[in-house]
């Protein structure tokens, strides 16, 4: 993986895990990054996973042929991307419809 990619990749988990922390933790308190305790771990996790990465061309997580997730972290991860999936697209949508 190129460092730019793995930038971007890390980029786009730290965009779905702090939407998903703003819209779910609002009452934890926020570290500097401004995630709560729990999703700062799950980030650091997730972006080490991410540097461990055996594949070139790193496929989803959903279709890797040796996922590196340990199940539970994967059943977090997932629930933060279904969340913050929905609401990032439909942000997406609104700027689009709303210029």
């Amino acid at each position: 993986m190129t460092p730019e990619k793995f930038e971007e990749d890390s980029a786009t988990l730290y965009r779905f895990i702090k939407t998903y922390c703003d819209n779910k933790h609002t009452q934890s308190p926020k570290l500097e990054s401004s995630l709560c305790f729990e999703c700062d771990h799950v980030l650091n996790y997730a972006i080490q996973r991410l540097k461990e990465c055996p594949h070139e061309i790193k496929p989803s997580c959903r279709k890797c042929p040796s996922p590196c997730y340990e199940k539970s972290m994967w059943k977090k991860m997932a629930q933060i991307m279904m969340y913050s999936g929905m609401r990032l697209g439909l942000t997406k949508l609104r700027k689009m419809l709303f210029k």
